[in-house]
């Protein structure tokens, strides 16, 4: 992985997550948000016959299931070029549109940052 200088270590944590829920499920994508208290919620994409839903989603599902009340900061390791809208939706109705969400490559090079909003 690519260390980027700039990034916080909390951030940099939840990519590196992101990153290796990606590479153990072989799925498309990872992703790991963490809530107010610092805890953490990490998932890779589903793809069953009955219910489809990104890594970004099912992480933002289980804080929700846990008891997380709003998320500090989201981050999703895809080949894709951008966050899909539905998965900026999802961080921003559990942390607000001021939450950042963090893109990353495979790699675990972060491409970008953008706000839930």
């Amino acid at each position: 992985m690519t260390e980027t200088p700039a990034l916080d270590p909390e951030d940099r944590k939840i990519v590196t997550l992101a990153r290796s829920a990606r590479a153990r499920n072989g799925v498309p994508e990872g992703a790991a948000v963490r809530d107010e208290t610092g805890r953490t919620y990490v998932a890779g994409t589903v793809a069953l016959d009955s219910l489809q839903l990104s890594a970004l989603r099912t992480a933002v599902a289980m804080a929700v299931a846990s008891g997380a009340t709003s998320l500090e900061a989201a981050a999703v390791v895809t080949a894709a070029e951008s966050v899909a809208d539905e998965d900026r939706a999802a961080v921003r109705d559990l942390g607000g549109a001021g939450t950042p969400v963090l893109l990353a490559g495979p790699d675990g090079t972060v491409r970008d940052t953008v706000s839930a909003g």
